[in-house]
């Protein structure tokens, strides 16, 4: 494959002319990483709302309900990194199509506790494997090591993320 104008070689090297710190974007990796996590959610939201009428924060909502069962909006705000806006938004189309209850919550009479129906239930019950076939395709031209390996990365780049967004300063590189 030939190397984008800019693009910097495998030894760090920039290529055509861009300076040593010059920001290559094909280079960047918050910027690959967020291309690739386009690619992929786009794949599998266009399978959910094509087959199952659901959009991508619906059936993260299904998931975790399915999983952890009943849970408030901020829990699932928490549980699934999505903010309030779009947690209440999936929320109320799944309350829409009857695929998630909604009861008063027993401690805290301001919020409510969301759970699977029956019907939302049956329908986690059917697009499960097909979410799993998609992981399965989209790893199988990785070893099993290489799939633990990127996932052990990812979960320590958000870590690293979430302390860098934190309360504390950022570090004096960076400051």
């Amino acid at each position: 494959m030939k190397p984008q104008s800019g693009e910097r070689a495998a030894d760090g090297k920039a290529r055509d002319g861009a300076r040593e710190g010059d920001l290559i974007l094909d280079a960047y990796l918050p910027y690959r990483l967020s291309v690739a996590s386009n690619a992929v959610s786009g794949l599998i939201a266009r399978a959910y709302q094509d087959r199952f009428g659901l959009s991508v924060p619906q059936w993260r909502l299904i998931c975790v309900l399915a999983e952890d069962g009943g849970l408030t909006q901020n829990q699932l705000v928490a549980r699934t990194v999505m903010d309030k806006v779009t947690v209440s938004r999936a929320a109320q189309g799944l309350l829409n199509r009857h695929l998630i209850e909604r009861s008063d919550h027993h401690a805290d009479g301001r919020s409510h506790v969301l759970t699977l129906s029956q019907q939302g239930a049956s329908l986690y019950a059917e697009i499960s494997p097909l979410a799993l076939a998609y992981e399965a395709a989209l790893i199988s031209g990785l070893s099993p090591d290489e799939v633990a390996l990127v996932k052990r990365l990812l979960a320590r780049l958000q870590q690293a993320a979430g302390q860098l967004g934190g309360e504390g300063s950022p570090p004096a590189s960076i400051r």
